[in-house]
């Protein structure tokens, strides 16, 4: 154990070409520890607040100088020569010293960075792998690990892409108990797949922002289904048993608040919330689904049990926009039985511990915990796979190229070269 000596952010680039922040935690005793933020370019209304400067003469308003001013000012002051092994009290202290409802005051950015990169530090210090330090620290110690399978998006649209489909992303799932390694070669092989059968059809096969395939003037919004299910078999996999299908349709971006109506433009409709669950509900028995993400706005709460009846337990429905990694209203999505699993995002609740109580709620109630990157400013930092394995995450969502993307797989694989069966 060794108490923190100093804090320091700096400004870096994120995915999409805009800044995001990065912080370096000293401790006395010399230890280190970094970690850098994403953010998302479609995001929940009630996500932990991204400060950015607002100075349209430098980075068009987005630059993160303000944010790392905190961070180097006040937030360095208040947590220098705090025991760095006291997650939960260092992330309580800088809530409290925010005093805001979603972290608007100091930004949910520069506490998330200063808190993900004090639990690195420490993790150092004791020289323990991130996720063994995770366990320890809030006490999941004592379980088998169990490392999390991939879910990775092979075709997006929405706010991810341009001319594509309404719904934001199709991803392919990995089925069944194999190495990580074997689980990220077969979905490679699919994604190889997958770019083959858009090439044979005349579809531009350039990536998004998630490095997933975006073709633009794709007929419907059921097409992606149709040719996630043959890349699968044109590998050589067995939908349903080996992989299957997952939708994240981020709805709230479909949603007029005033008509209470979705708007599908692909299928060149408007659907009230109980006409779109009719329109899904033929979906479910015709294709191998894993998951379904956010099918339904975030300002759609009363409906939301109605699709958990309409999937009636054949597989989870995931709240992101819904919950945006909030103990508060994961708690609510639970007692209303409006999910049946969490996506979850470190910028989204602006704490390691806030996060972390997320998963520990699901994993009280059975449900799935799904670690996920960010659309628009992912970047390099890797820690939300060492967060998937420590928790007992069931999968990690990460899109299948670009370099922030297929770090997080790397780290994976590492991560189990590391365990070497010895878990």
């Amino acid at each position: 154990m060794s108490k923190i000596k100093s804090v320091f952010a700096r400004e870096i680039l994120a995915s999409g070409g805009a800044p995001s922040l990065e912080v370096t935690v000293t401790l006395e005793s010399g230890a280190t520890g970094e970690a850098s933020v994403s953010y998302g370019a479609s995001a929940g209304s009630k996500e932990a607040y991204v400060m950015v400067d607002g100075d349209k003469s430098r980075y068009n308003g987005k630059g993160m100088l303000k944010a790392i001013a905190n961070i180097n000012g006040e937030i360095a002051k208040l947590l220098a020569g705090q025991e760095a092994s006291n997650q939960r009290a260092i992330d309580e202290a800088m809530i409290k010293a925010d005093g805001t409802e979603n972290k608007s005051r100091l930004g949910g950015n520069a506490m998330l960075g200063v808190s993900l990169a004090i639990a690195r530090a420490e993790a150092n210090e004791e020289k323990m792998p991130l996720y063994r330090y995770l366990r320890k620290t809030y006490g999941i110690e004592g379980e088998i690990i169990k490392l999390p399978k991939p879910m990775i998006v092979m075709i997006e649209g929405g706010k991810h892409a341009d001319n594509s489909t309404d719904l934001q992303e199709f991803m392919v799932a990995t089925m069944g108990e194999r190495p990580a390694k074997e689980n990220v070669r077969m979905e490679m092989e699919i994604y190889e797949a997958v770019k083959k059968l858009l090439k044979a059809d005349g579809f531009s096969t350039n990536v998004g922002n998630e490095g997933a395939f975006a073709p633009g003037g794709i007929k419907s919004n059921e097409a992606p289904i149709q040719y996630l299910v043959k890349a699968i078999e044109a590998a050589g996999y067995k939908p349903g048993m080996e992989a299957g299908v997952s939708i994240d349709a981020a709805a709230s971006e479909l949603y007029n608040e005033e008509t209470k109506r979705y708007a599908l433009k692909l299928e060149g409709k408007e659907y009230a919330s109980e006409e779109l669950i009719n329109f899904y509900s033929g979906w479910i028995n015709k294709y191998p689904f894993v998951s379904w993400e956010d099918m339904l706005s975030e300002f759609d709460w009363d409906n939301w049990p109605k699709l958990v009846e309409a999937i009636n337990g054949k597989f989870p429905l995931i709240a992101d926009d819904l919950t945006v990694t909030s103990l508060k209203l994961w708690k609510q999505a639970i007692e209303k039985k409006a999910a049946t699993a969490i996506l979850i995002k470190l910028n989204q609740a602006g704490t390691l511990t806030e996060t972390v109580d997320c998963c520990l709620l699901a994993r009280e109630n059975n449900f799935w915990s799904v670690p996920s990157h960010r659309g628009g400013g992912e970047t390099n930092d890797t820690f939300m796979v060492d967060l998937a394995v420590a928790v007992g995450g069931e999968y990690i969502k990460v899109g299948p190229t670009r370099g922030e993307r297929v770090c997080k797989y790397n780290r994976l694989m590492r991560i189990e070269e590391e365990l070497g069966g010895q878990q």
